[in-house]
């Protein structure tokens, strides 16, 4: 016991350490804060902070890895963005969901957070200013493409201002630890097809499989409800007081959604690893498609993303395209590739690669 309470004695040294530090660190923000007031600078950069995790990480001798570096960094991002000036960020809600989970996991506890009913709501919000941010899911590696966002992003007002992809994890949440009780399971129908094998292994056949709005519908129900179950995202279960009984009991491992941070009249600075999105609206004749990308690989520009999505104006059957493709737009061999095409593409954003 003497051993225990000298080492809780050095963590407690550590942590006072440790928080003076933080407090030093806000002194210095409130500094900048003051600055880019004046200049009327943003706030929120990404590159800036992703270009702080990799310093960190190549200086570290200890045992954390690049993710806890940035678990911890980036909430300490968060609080000190908030310290400046106060987030608004607009989301796909209900509270618990997933773009939950991704808003949280860039902007921290103490950002302002507005769960919204559908993406073209969170596109309003940024487009009119009501909020600062908003945060969509545009594609799972799994499911594919999220084409209401896909279609937004060619009409409105919006800039991709960074990009977030998080690992989908499922849990199985119910108040009652035996499973033989539980005679019902709440969830969305797309985590019901993700997570078969669990359901399969550990029910019987013939489990009633209840479909609600969302996960966060599911742990309310199975909050209210004898003998029943959700299936949710953790932060849903963790926002109902749902006890956790299973963790990650989706069938693949690789399940990842790529969200989206809108903003507007935001522009990231050349980081060194960026990623561009655009829209381009072709001619409607045989080769224009492969004469564009011509141009890429001519300037050597790998592309990441080619996806078609209807004009839905004009004649029928015509076709925009979304594509991604590795540099900044102000980058010279970009502004080459493109300089015979300007008039036929939006630029969404350029933005920090997420290396998935």
């Amino acid at each position: 016991m003497d051993k225990l309470q000298e080492l809780r004695k050095g963590i407690d040294e550590i942590d006072q350490k440790i928080l003076d530090l933080l407090n030093k660190r806000l002194e210095i923000v409130k500094e900048i804060g003051h600055f880019k007031k004046d200049t009327k600078a943003t706030i929120y950069r990404p590159e800036r902070e992703k270009a702080i995790i990799d310093r960190l990480e190549e200086l570290n001798e200890g045992s954390l890895n690049r993710s806890a570096i940035e678990a911890i960094f980036l909430e300490i991002f968060a609080v000190s963005r908030n310290y400046e000036l106060p987030e608004k960020v607009a989301y796909l809600g209900p509270e618990g969901s997933f773009t939950h989970q991704a808003a949280e996991s860039r902007y921290g506890y103490m950002s302002d957070y507005q769960p919204l009913v559908n993406i073209e709501a969170v596109f309003q919000a940024v487009e009119t200013e009501r909020v600062r941010f908003g945060v969509v899911p545009v594609e799972n590696n799994q499911e594919g493409v999220v084409q209401e966002t896909m279609d937004l992003l060619g009409t409105s007002d919006v800039m991709i201002v960074a990009e977030i992809i998080m690992p989908i994890h499922f849990a199985f949440a119910a108040q009652s630890e035996d499973v033989k009780k539980i005679d019902r399971i709440y969830s969305k129908d797309i985590a019901f097809k993700q997570c078969r094998k669990f359901l399969a292994d550990t029910f019987p056949s013939d489990i009633k499989l209840v479909p609600v709005s969302s996960t966060s519908t599911a742990c309310k129900m199975a909050l209210e409800e004898v003998n029943s179950a959700a299936i949710c995202s953790p932060i849903a279960a963790k926002q109902y007081h749902l006890p956790i009984q299973f963790q990650n009991i989706e069938d693949s491992s690789e399940n990842h959604t790529r969200f989206l941070i809108l903003g507007k009249h935001f522009e990231n600075a050349i980081s060194g690893s960026d990623k561009t999105s655009i829209l381009a609206k072709l001619p409607h004749e045989p080769g224009s498609l492969v004469n564009f990308l011509q141009k890429f690989h001519e300037a050597g520009i790998n592309l990441t993303k080619v996806e078609s999505r209807p004009a839905k104006v004009g004649s029928k059957f015509k076709y925009i395209f979304y594509i991604d493709f590795d540099g900044h737009f102000q980058e010279e061999n970009v502004q080459v590739a493109l300089a015979d095409h300007l008039a036929d593409i939006k630029w969404l954003g350029s933005y920090v690669k997420i290396n998935s």
